[in-house]
């Protein structure tokens, strides 16, 4: 055999040696080359693709991308109120980095940090979830370099949450004492209010008049805030006793209802009284119109009568309860009154029935002990006797 030839034996093994050279180089430049995808993808880009996925794909609500753009805002970000700034930690500690480099090590750390600055359980668990959440779309939706092998979040636990503490809620006394200072503009300023000319002040008691329907509504229609000023006319059906929620606001953004779908409202005597002397108004009583609605007929402004609210409160001196615990009261009501939760969780649009179970607490004792007392006397039979 010449020199620098093969026998077909060694031809064999070197062609098999230099298949083996391309595969491992061809291996090589996809492994650098995944590495450099990886490199530029840092964990601040998955964020933005996440981000913009919420909102043109999935369609999530504008509340839920309001809340992650303040968990994911920048260090520095200026608060959409007040003189206050973001801290923006997760941005602080993981923005910069290559995200298919970021281990659970990496995460732990950050939540022990935020631990360390005083959040809650609840607050960390919020860090958390919206970190997996992140990571979760790159594995299952990520193309590309978007693309990530795994999730760093999967095994880290959640912090234990404190178990929520009893609903409060008012009682119909209360709530009506609450309509009254409205009615009667005990939450404004006397001195102001004398300064102003009768045909304002005959606006303004128009305005405080419509506030204390609201409250009442609020407190027994169970409706969300959002849902509240969004409900018009053609919504409710006197004659059925119904009222049909199809509609709420969202960060301004008018969306579907908190459970994504509509649902009928048992229209009670009072929430139809309440509503009876709202269309008893001069105008804005059209089918399409709002219910409760501004001097031109617009939408309330959420916060802003939320803030009435809390003034009449205030000036009423009952219990510091939140405009969500009229919701609150709703729902207790119903259920001391012995009304069913699979009843009072349609009316509130609750997903689960353990969200409605929460009201349970409310239901007196006494009325359990009745129905438990009756409950073995059924089963009592003469002559029977105990046997300890």
């Amino acid at each position: 055999m010449q020199a620098g030839c093969y026998d077909v034996r060694g031809a064999h093994v070197r062609a098999a040696e230099l298949v083996g050279e391309a595969v491992r180089a061809l291996a090589s430049r996809e492994q650098l080359e995944e590495e450099r995808r990886n490199r530029r993808l840092t964990f601040r880009d998955l964020a933005h693709e996440y981000r913009r996925w919420l909102e043109t794909e999935y369609g999530a609500k504008p509340a839920t991308l309001r809340d992650h753009d303040y968990l994911l805002a920048e260090p520095g970000t200026p608060h959409q109120r007040g003189a206050g700034t973001a801290a923006g930690q997760i941005m602080s500690t993981l923005g910069d980095k290559p995200a298919a480099k970021i281990t659970r090590d990496d995460i732990r750390e950050l939540l022990a940090a935020l631990g360390a600055d005083g959040l809650s359980a609840r607050n960390i668990n919020k860090h958390r979830n919206l970190i997996g959440a992140i990571f979760n779309h790159g594995v299952r939706r990520g193309t590309g370099r978007h693309k990530l092998a795994e999730n760093p979040v999967v095994g880290i636990e959640q912090r234990r949450e404190a178990k929520p503490a009893a609903l409060i809620f008012y009682t119909p006394a209360e709530i009506e004492t609450i309509a009254q200072a409205l009615t009667n503009g005990s939450h404004r300023d006397p001195q102001t209010n004398a300064q102003i000319s009768d045909g304002e002040r005959a606006a303004r008691q128009a305005d405080d008049a419509q506030d204390a329907e609201a409250i009442r509504l609020a407190a027994y229609t169970g409706l969300r805030r959002g849902e509240l000023i969004t409900l018009q006319w053609n919504d409710i059906d006197f004659a059925h006793h119904k009222i049909t929620v199809s509609r709420a606001v969202s960060a301004t953004t008018i969306t579907a209802p908190k459970s994504g779908s509509y649902r009928d409202v048992p229209l009670s005597a009072q929430a139809a009284a309440a509503l009876s002397r709202l269309k008893q108004r001069d105008s804005y009583t059209s089918p399409d119109d709002l219910v409760l609605c501004n001097r031109y007929g617009r939408r309330l402004n959420a916060p802003a009568l939320t803030r009435r609210y809390n003034r009449a409160r205030i000036a009423s001196g009952l219990r510091p309860l939140r405009w969500h615990d009229l919701r609150h009261t709703f729902g207790s009501l119903l259920v001391a009154a012995g009304i069913d939760t699979v009843s009072v969780k349609a009316a509130m649009g609750h997903s689960r029935i353990t969200t409605t179970e929460r009201y349970l607490h409310a239901r007196p004792a006494t009325q359990q002990a009745a129905a438990f007392t009756a409950a073995f006397a059924s089963q009592h039979s003469p002559g029977q006797t105990s046997t300890g």
